[in-house]
């Protein structure tokens, strides 16, 4: 990917990461590397989320109360703080897709 591809995903990337980690925390608990293979996977690789942009998040979250966290050990039996959806992060979940399908329609129609 070059950097100027980099660039433009990240501007994406910058409005929906706290749709996006919500959504995969929703499928349960993850350590942040988790969530970095997980949102990788689902989005055949266009999406490559930075430690620099997922911890900020995570600890943005996690104030907010959307989010819980414990440190626990890993598959390979390392320390990891696993992170998971709250109540609270659950109803912003679904206010926060709902808010995305108006914004995507609406861009849809603009773009017809």
């Amino acid at each position: 990917m070059s950097k100027e591809e980099s660039g433009e995903r990240g501007t994406f990337l910058r409005g929906a990461l706290d749709l996006l980690v919500l959504r995969v925390l929703a499928r349960g608990p993850q350590h942040g590397f988790g969530i970095t293979k997980v949102l990788s996977e689902l989005s055949q690789d266009w999406l490559q989320l930075e430690e620099g942009s997922l911890y900020p998040c995570l600890y943005r979250m996690e104030e907010r109360g959307w989010v819980k966290s414990c440190v626990s050990s890993s598959e390979n039996n390392r320390r990891a703080r696993y992170y998971e959806l709250t109540r609270k992060g659950g109803e912003e979940l679904r206010r926060q897709i709902q808010n995305w399908r108006e914004f995507s329609n609406v861009v849809d129609t603009v773009l017809e």
